[in-house]
């Protein structure tokens, strides 16, 4: 990633450590009170209120959870610049050992959304400040999402609620636990894989299995298809597409000697590549028909729409190098590469241009292997710090004419 050298662009707009202070201690609340999607009514009302004590108006979205922002008037000649949070929070059990672990069973912040919804919040007091001052040349609309982990994503219901009128970028951030605090990482094009979820229902007569020959033997179709499925997706797309179905569960039967008359597989289907993504129900559906009828057994089959690629639009991701190069040193932008994860942003890239950067939670030094929707995952809290001042910088830089 090419960036502007640090000290090229004079910014204003640092934390103080009264915010910073003050946005730690948010992160933890939040993350002490997880909330599934589409349930973020607490989260809604602790980002509403501290908005409101700002001065500024924040709008509940339709559904009753989630928000939308504007800091400062906007310059209609030029459209917005958009910073996205999600809310929601994950169904497992928080197995840390710290002060501010959650206090709600089997729900936890396994995927930092907690802490990209600090930095919009710190962004969006920061800027406010700035706009009291007169120096936000351009409003900048902050969005806080909820639901990014049910499919399809709540972004959609956002879009649709309007949260895109009159905003021309977007960007937002996502916790790498593989990127030290200080660091993001950045890429040109794809940086997620599109996600769908995948279920079939297979049935047949049953019968004993002294006589499989008689009957449809499901455990055999259901294995067939688990494992052939993916092998004739893989002789009927490009390779490099990178189309993926991966079964988290199957389920038949309940004796030994009798051959069942229903058997469930569940999975996902994952693909970098976006132009696949469109054709991938019809080639999972033929793969599966195909292999069931050789089989005798009857499919029924669920695909649900899941998210395309995030797909970052080369000069907002310049934007935020930028933005980071400005704060920090292009020395603390790193590049990185795609993921098979899906994210809901994509969604907001179908109507504008934006980007996502990954930022950096892993405390400097930090050997231990950490993933994201483990129940023991938390982040570096100077993180938090580094995507608010990346996120004001780009909000400076984007609603600043170029000489």
């Amino acid at each position: 990633m090419k960036s502007r050298e640090p000290g090229s662009i004079a910014l204003p707009g640092t934390l103080s450590a009264s915010l910073r202070a003050e946005l730690i201690a948010f992160r933890r609340d939040l993350h002490m009170h997880p909330e599934l999607g589409n349930q973020e009514f607490r989260t809604t009302a602790a980002v509403k209120a501290r908005l409101e004590a700002a001065g500024l108006e924040p709008r509940v979205l339709p559904k009753g959870t989630g928000l939308v922002c504007d800091v400062g008037t906007w310059d209609r000649a030029r459209p917005m610049l958009a910073i996205r949070a999600d809310l929601d929070a994950l169904p497992i059990p928080d197995v840390k050992t710290v002060s501010y672990r959650s206090t709600v069973p089997h729900r936890a912040h396994a995927c930092g959304h907690d802490v990209h919804t600090t930095t919009v919040l710190g962004a969006g007091l920061v800027l406010a400040e700035l706009d009291r001052q007169g120096l936000l040349p351009n409003a900048v609309r902050l969005i806080f999402q909820p639901a990014e982990e049910v499919l399809p994503g709540g972004a959609a219901d956002a879009v649709e609620a309007g949260v895109l009128d009159g905003v021309g970028r977007i960007i937002a951030v996502h916790c790498d636990p593989k990127v030290d605090a200080g660091r993001i990482g950045l890429t040109h094009g794809p940086i997620t894989s599109a996600c769908d979820r995948l279920e079939i229902t297979l049935d047949g007569p049953g019968g004993h299995t002294a006589r499989p020959h008689m009957t449809t033997d499901l455990v055999t179709a259901a294995a067939r298809i688990a494992v052939d499925v993916p092998a004739v997706l893989a002789r009927r797309v490009d390779a490099r597409s990178g189309l993926s179905v991966t079964w988290g569960r199957i389920e038949s039967g309940h004796a030994c000697n009798v051959i069942p008359q229903h058997a469930t597989l569940a999975g996902t289907v994952r693909c970098l590549d976006l132009h696949t993504w469109r054709d991938a129900p019809d080639l999972v559906h033929a793969a599966i028909d195909e292999i069931a009828t050789l089989h005798r057994a009857k499919s029924t089959i669920t695909y649900v729409r899941g998210v395309p690629p995030v797909v970052n639009d080369p000069a907002v991701a310049d934007l935020l190098a930028d933005a980071m190069a400005a704060r920090r040193g292009s020395h603390a932008i790193e590049d990185t590469e795609q993921s098979l994860g899906g994210e809901d942003f994509s969604w907001y890239l179908e109507h504008v241009p934006g980007a996502m950067a990954r930022l950096g939670v892993r405390a400097p030094g930090d050997t231990t292997r950490r993933d994201l929707h483990a129940g023991d995952f938390d982040v570096d809290e100077n993180a938090i710090e580094v995507g608010v001042e990346m996120f004001t910088a780009a909000a400076l830089i984007d609603a600043t004419p170029s000489p």
